[in-house]
């Protein structure tokens, strides 16, 4: 099996991946400063609740948006697993896409990694949408393409933003609002819960119509990440979802990696 390692700047997942499909996949906060050997002992007994072992790991790649955290994922690897991990847009692994930007080198590696497993299942224009701790837009041509996208500060950025600069506002669950439909909220939590989910729908569903004049062609809307779910359930602006975009995209990466006999 794949242990497939996504680093993002607030969690890290890691996933058991069979094929490119997930086992089963354990999240962790990220932190720069936690060791291999910490990695190892956290791993080992998820493995165990799982009634397996490390032997089942035949490969390990890496995706991290999180300099810090590459040496220590390194050692985890060949410490513990005896593989040396493959690391997502290195030789062996390289994206094998047109980042048709400005600045190549500086597109992230988990948007390169989406771009790849959406247009792997959708040979078409695309809009994907990854609700991290940032969300990001970007546009996909239906030849692969990379052609840039938006980046928006994500929706729990946006509510740290709102309590921590106004003294008076309670910290609130990001949820739908309940009960009536009505915009006009009756108390300081229900204003809050509206302006920030409703509004985060409204940029949501803008930028998308926005998106989608630009390009002039039909395109298909993809989303992934944690809240992409949430979301989905108030709005028609997604086509599909994939909460394992980035993991396949690993796979797919691993599998190339695996043929050029990296």
């Amino acid at each position: 099996m794949l242990l497939a390692c996504d680093v993002g700047n607030t969690n890290i997942v890691f996933a058991l991946m069979e094929g490119r499909e997930v086992r089963t996949r354990w999240r962790i906060a990220t932190d720069a400063r936690r060791t291999a050997d910490e990695y190892a002992v956290w791993l080992m007994q998820l493995f165990t609740l799982e009634g397996l072992t490390f032997e089942v790991v035949d490969n390990v790649i890496v995706s991290t948006v999180v300099p810090r955290a590459r040496h220590n994922l390194q050692v985890l690897g060949e410490k513990y697993f005896g593989k040396p991990p493959i690391f997502a847009g290195e030789t062996g692994a390289d994206w094998g896409i047109a980042i048709d930007v400005d600045e190549p080198a500086s597109l992230g590696a988990d948007r390169a990694v989406n771009t790849i497993a959406a247009h792997d299942g959708h040979p078409e224009d695309l809009i994907v949408i990854d609700f991290g701790t940032a969300t990001t837009f970007d546009v996909v041509d239906f030849n692969g393409a990379y052609k840039g996208g938006i980046i928006a500060p994500g929706i729990n950025l946006s509510l740290d933003a709102l309590v921590n600069a106004a003294a008076k506002l309670p910290r609130i669950a990001i949820e739908a609002p309940t009960g009536t439909q009505t915009l006009i909220g009756r108390n300081t939590e229900a204003q809050m819960h509206i302006g920030v989910f409703w509004g985060y729908i409204a940029m949501i569903e803008g930028l998308v119509s926005r998106l989608k004049a630009e390009i002039g062609r039909p395109a298909k809307v993809i989303a992934t990440g944690g809240l992409a779910l949430l979301f989905d359930r108030h709005t028609d602006a997604f086509d599909e979802i994939d909460v394992d975009l980035t993991l396949k995209g690993l796979a797919i990466l691993a599998e190339r990696a695996s043929t050029r006999g990296r």
